[in-house]
């Protein structure tokens, strides 16, 4: 029975100890959150990379990724990113923190980040990353998105009807070209440190449970902004 007792105590004990490691990181989750909105900006700002509103109109999750690392022309080894969904009544969930890595969209040479924008055009493909990793591509299937300054016509009922399209700077995708652009996985440690909750992913993107910190309150404002 003291065996026990020393057992549970010493579980807690360590529990107690990577919260408090979680917490103190805080400040840089919030910057990956500050940074993932920026990313989405610049996207929109520049007409070069803009996602269409036709294809904003149609989403149903978005996901921002910052991958670094790269190799000498491909091969990113790790990252991060947000999600954010919209929910049955229409509006956008929280964003909530993710882990990234192994992109190879024809990084340029010596690239040291690779920025990914995923438009999820479903409501079963944000819930498969309830069950751990997701490979984009594999797992569910990808295209080029195409580009709010794209003139030429694109073929809107096939690729609206794709579950994931992929919007990167890289140079070298074609609106409609198949894409295997890495894995994604839930991080529930960041998103509990990030919220000061005990919630996991499901909740914090399906539910109201929880509150919105002052801090991401931006980035939903303008995701509502450019996908009412």
């Amino acid at each position: 029975m003291k065996k026990l007792f020393r057992l549970l105590v010493g579980l807690l004990a360590a529990t107690a100890v990577a919260r408090a490691a979680t917490d103190s990181n805080r400040p840089q989750l919030v910057q990956h959150v500050e940074t993932c909105e920026a990313i989405l900006r610049e996207f929109m700002a520049d007409p070069a990379t803009a996602i269409p509103a036709e294809v904003l109109a149609h989403a149903r999750a978005l996901v921002i990724v910052n991958q670094f690392k790269a190799g000498f022309i491909i091969g990113v080894q790790g990252g991060y990113g947000t999600i954010l969904v919209k929910k049955a009544d229409g509006h956008w969930s929280l964003p909530a923190l993710i882990k990234a890595g192994e992109a190879s969209l024809g990084l340029q040479i010596g690239g040291k980040a690779v920025e990914i924008i995923y438009v999820i055009t479903d409501d079963q493909t944000p819930r498969l990353l309830f069950k751990g990793k997701v490979n984009v591509g594999v797992d569910a299937k990808a295209v080029a998105g195409p580009r709010a300054a794209e003139t030429e016509k694109w073929n809107r009922e096939t690729i609206l009807a794709t579950p994931v399209l992929v919007y990167t700077k890289s140079r070298g995708l074609y609106a409609g070209a198949t894409v295997k652009a890495g894995f994604l996985s839930r991080d529930d440690e960041s998103n509990q440190a990030l919220y000061h909750t005990s919630y996991n992913l499901p909740e914090l993107l399906y539910s109201d449970w929880v509150a919105p910190v002052d801090e991401v309150k931006p980035f939903i404002d303008y995701v509502k902004k450019i996908a009412p």
